[in-house]
């Protein structure tokens, strides 16, 4: 397998933005009409999928997109106090320097994920940040984008921090790499069957390394 294009979620995978995310999404409860989160409920929460955590959170799904909009704008507020995730950055750069298109797929704003990036001189790895709004289409973004480059599904690999990263990249019949460290539990993300599960960014390099021909490494 030839590796063209790393397609990467943001928050959580390359930027280390749920503690904030949590007190901004704490802030709207009240206007949105949902129950804020302690501590100790948002470690619970990060075993259940992205529709459980909504069912659970009793939001109506027609305000989703407002809430999403509005949680942008507060965290555009943010932004120099969010860190990248911890070996991210040295582990992009080995990948970039390896001749691996890199790019972004996320659900936050691209304005967001650009004076992120912008803050921590990280902007000229990546070849494009797309944003979408919806929680659960990035498959169709995924799709577009393999639709644009001319790019067959097995030239393509994502790397997110969800359970609806993997349904994403499923339908999309591309491979994924499950991340330890975002948003959800290592458990819940191995439930959902991802081609890969790891724990530290440096494994990134080795798994892209085998799936170029290097020889295998296993499935989790």
């Amino acid at each position: 397998m030839t590796n063209k294009l790393i397609i990467f979620d943001f928050d959580g995978t390359l930027a280390d933005t749920l503690d904030t995310l949590l007190k901004i999404t704490n802030r709207l409860a009240l206007e949105f009409g949902y129950v804020p989160a302690t501590q100790e409920e948002f470690a619970l929460i990060k075993n259940l999928s992205s529709r459980e955590i909504i069912k659970q959170s009793g939001i109506s799904i027609f305000k989703l997109p407002f809430l999403l909009r509005r949680v942008e704008k507060e965290l555009k507020r943010e932004v120099k106090n969010i860190n990248l995730i911890s070996g991210i950055k040295e582990a992009l750069i080995e990948l970039q320097n390896q001749g691996n298109q890199l790019g972004i797929v996320t659900s936050n704003s691209e304005e967001n994920a650009r004076l992120i990036l912008q803050q921590h001189e990280m902007q000229e790895l990546f070849d494009f940040i797309y944003s979408g709004t919806t929680l659960f289409g990035k498959h169709r973004i995924i799709n577009k984008l393999l639709r644009q480059r001319n790019l067959q599904n097995n030239e393509v690999i994502y790397v997110g921090d969800e359970t609806r990263d993997i349904e994403s990249a499923q339908k999309s019949e591309i491979k994924i790499v499950s991340v330890s460290w975002g948003f959800n539990t290592p458990e819940i993300l191995a439930s959902y069957n991802p081609d890969f599960l790891i724990h530290h960014p440096r494994e990134l390099i080795e798994i892209i390394a085998n799936l170029q021909g290097l020889g295998e490494v296993p499935r989790v």
